[in-house]
């Protein structure tokens, strides 16, 4: 039998590095035992959902350090201060304007929340990933549909792109709505190091960033700002009491505490160390060419109005394997664990914590697995699946909400065109829905599902655990 503390005990001891998220990549920064400062709500540490003491002056100074008129600590990640932001912006059976891009847990407040939903389709740029969204998008949109109550799009993607928050930021202000930012994976923004600036300096209204996922918190720890008077404070802390655990976890705020005064006192040193390994990395994969390293060059500037390139975006579009079978070599050939795989390239996550070893190693591995596929001494299949031709628009029939509440049957992949969905239908990494309940299943949706699981990939929202793939629908 297998337990998950003997597990983990056991994979702290192995030499497998980790290019994934969190971002303090299982460096023992200094830190009391977890069961010692393991406390509840007790005389003198404060309570978050009513912080008067050491936990306001504690979200205080992370505003200061982002710039944001109010900030909060959250300890159930990102995902609850996307839920509250967008709950408190539009009202029940209100609409919204959000990316297509955006991630599961948008969709599941737009859910919760009853609301009509248009969509901002990004751009995909030359390489099949995500780009930017536009200011002239979200113009268009917003002209086209006056009764949209706040517009939620996503900056930093997980591949690094970044959009206009400023441009989109003015127009959403022309409109008197306000602007919401997932920058779940910008949480290092703002500091230096040449990378671009925080969506709270920008004219966002509502910023929620993963401290776990670029810098040196634990997991699930995030924050959520707001930086005006477009979204109420008081529906904001109303939803976090819902949506938020009534027992916030000491340990973890401890952590995020910790991980802010470390940014605030260091950040100069820290973020010029992490540019230059970033930047000999770079230079030392200039010559591969059975692989492609992702740069800012590749991108133009309809594609994207910025990049963060912390995010190692590895192609194999030009060799004989797969996202996932690189993916795969990396980790049991060469002990290097990424963070996703798709199907034509895998992503590599770096952070401050990141040492020269780490990049070493992984440039070893990929000049190593780069020579092999150019003398052919691989035999593997290509895959040549991208973002526009697996995230496709999808004729809809009814709102997500109403899905939500029909009767709903379950049947197989092979059965399903034409029919509505009744489930969300995702990757994850990188949790971005194909489908949502409401869209009706085409031939090209079922084509994108079967080449995903033909990759390897990992799908969640439809069974794959028998020989044949189901859907959930709504019944006839």
């Amino acid at each position: 039998m297998e337990y998950l503390d003997e597990k983990l005990n056991s994979y702290r001891e192995t030499d497998i590095y980790p290019f994934h998220m969190p971002g303090h990549k299982r460096n023992p920064f200094p830190f009391p035992n977890p069961f010692s400062i393991d406390i509840t709500e007790i005389d003198g540490f404060d309570n978050l959902h009513h912080a008067t003491g050491i936990l306001k002056t504690a979200q205080e100074r992370a505003a200061a350090l982002y710039n944001a008129r109010h900030t909060f600590y959250l300890v159930n990640g990102s995902t609850c201060g996307i839920l509250a932001a967008v709950c408190a912006s539009v009202p029940k059976r209100g609409k919204i304007l959000i990316a297509r891009n955006s991630h599961s847990c948008v969709y599941h407040a737009c859910c919760l929340n009853e609301l009509s939903v248009e969509y901002l389709y990004p751009v995909v740029t030359e390489h099949g990933i995500f780009g930017q969204i536009t200011p002239q998008q979200v113009e268009k949109a917003l002209s086209e549909s006056p009764d949209i109550g706040a517009v939620v799009i996503t900056s930093p993607t997980y591949e690094g792109i970044v959009s206009d928050i400023t441009g989109i930021a003015k127009i959403t202000h022309m409109h008197r709505i306000p602007l919401i930012v997932d920058e779940a994976h910008g949480a290092h923004f703002g500091f230096g190091g040449g990378f671009p600036e925080n969506a709270t300096k920008l004219g966002a209204d509502a910023v929620v960033m993963s401290l776990h996922k670029t810098l040196l918190s634990f997991t699930q720890t995030a924050l959520l700002h707001l930086c005006s008077d477009r979204i109420s404070l008081r529906k904001i802390q109303k939803y976090l009491d819902i949506f938020e655990t009534s027992s916030p976890s000491y340990l973890f705020m401890a952590g995020m505490e910790s991980c802010i005064r470390t940014v605030e006192q260091q950040k100069k040193s820290l973020f010029l160390n992490f540019r230059m390994r970033l930047e000999d990395f770079y230079l030392d994969c200039m010559d591969l060419s059975a692989l492609h390293l992702l740069r800012r060059e590749d991108l133009t500037p309809q594609e994207c109005y910025d990049w963060d390139d912390s995010k190692l975006v590895i192609f194999t579009k030009d060799a004989s394997c797969s996202g996932q079978t690189l993916y795969d070599l990396l980790l049991h050939r060469y002990r290097l664990q990424p963070e996703m795989a798709g199907t034509d390239y895998c992503l590599a996550l770096t952070s401050i914590a990141d040492t020269s070893d780490g990049f070493s190693r992984l440039c070893t591995a990929l000049h190593e697995i780069d020579a092999c596929l150019k003398n052919k001494t691989e035999t593997l299949t290509p895959d040549k699946f991208n973002a526009g031709q697996l995230y496709k628009k999808n004729p809809r029939n009814m709102q997500m909400y109403e899905a939500d509440s029909a009767d709903i049957t379950e049947v197989s992949l092979d059965q399903a065109q034409g029919l509505t969905s009744a489930a969300s239908v995702c990757l994850y990494p990188p949790g971005v829905p194909l489908i949502v309940p409401g869209e009706v299943i085409t031939a090209d949706l079922i084509l994108a599902i079967r080449s995903c699981l033909q990759a390897g990939l990992t799908l969640q929202g439809c069974s794959t655990g028998g020989p044949t793939v189901k859907i959930e629908v709504v019944a006839m």
